[in-house]
């Protein structure tokens, strides 16, 4: 299976085959204040599944458990399209919402549960951690 995703303004994109080592949300601070929204929704790939065209700029962001991980935009309308953690190099995360595809499979793991806004609901059956 090959999936596509992209930046806004169409500028990067990313091809993805196979299917997702994880799909998860995020609901720490960082990722709080990253998206603009209450949590964030991502896929992980390993990174010889991920093929990323255009144009980026990178951020590297220091992440509440204190690991690192560095984000790729779009420098033209800042979409994030995807983030490597330190800790895992070798993992691509890709923002569902880049998918733009209402039938991408739901999050199966929901972390820093401790800090998610209360009127969240989370996908039955998601492992949840704090």
């Amino acid at each position: 299976m090959i999936r596509s995703a992209a930046c806004t303004c169409g500028q990067v994109t990313a091809e993805v085959e196979g299917e997702p080592i994880r799909i998860s949300m995020c609901h720490c601070h960082n990722c709080q204040r990253r998206t603009g929204s209450v949590f964030s929704a991502q896929a992980r790939w390993p990174r010889e599944a991920v093929t990323i065209r255009g144009e980026r700029s990178t951020y590297v962001l220091t992440g509440d458990s204190g690991g690192r991980a560095t984000f790729e935009f779009c420098p033209r309308c800042g979409a994030t399209i995807c983030w490597i953690a330190d800790a895992q190099p070798d993992v691509v995360y890709l923002p569902i919402g880049a998918f733009a595809d209402n039938t991408f499979p739901p999050p199966r793991v929901s972390v820093y549960e401790d800090r998610r806004h209360p009127w969240v609901s989370i996908p039955d059956g998601a492992e949840r951690l704090d």
